[in-house]
């Protein structure tokens, strides 16, 4: 079975090394650009997961981690989330609103293929 991947990912650098890796890897990778798109998107593709930069601009990841984990048809879904290492406020708000793994952005880049091809 292909793995199917949604990003919520608004950092034009993030989103290139996530799409290159997933293309080296031979993994889908979609990406939304807000909380609608990503609910159509994981309605219809049914991801193994989402994968969210917790300092988006464009989507409130908390509200996105509450709406999914709310979502008796989509809250087994995993949902990942990177942030900057030095704001572990969001990663303790990210943590309680549902987010499944919530990891610093160097341990993100570091094992990015892991966590694509669902190895890590």
């Amino acid at each position: 079975m292909e793995r199917n991947i949604i990003a919520v990912v608004d950092d034009l650098f993030f989103a290139s090394k996530i799409r290159g890796t997933a293309e080296e890897l031979g993994v889908t990778v979609s990406f939304a650009r807000n909380i609608e798109v990503m609910f159509e998107a994981a309605h219809r593709d049914r991801p193994s997961l989402i994968i969210c930069d917790l300092h988006s601009q464009r989507v409130d990841p908390i509200e996105l981690a509450r709406q999914l984990k709310g979502d008796k048809e989509l809250r087994s879904i995993q949902l990942l989330g990177f942030f900057s290492h030095v704001q572990t406020e969001l990663q303790q708000q990210a943590e309680a609103a549902g987010f499944d793994q919530v990891i610093p952005r160097s341990a993100f880049s570091k094992h990015l293929g892991e966590i694509l091809s669902g190895r890590k």
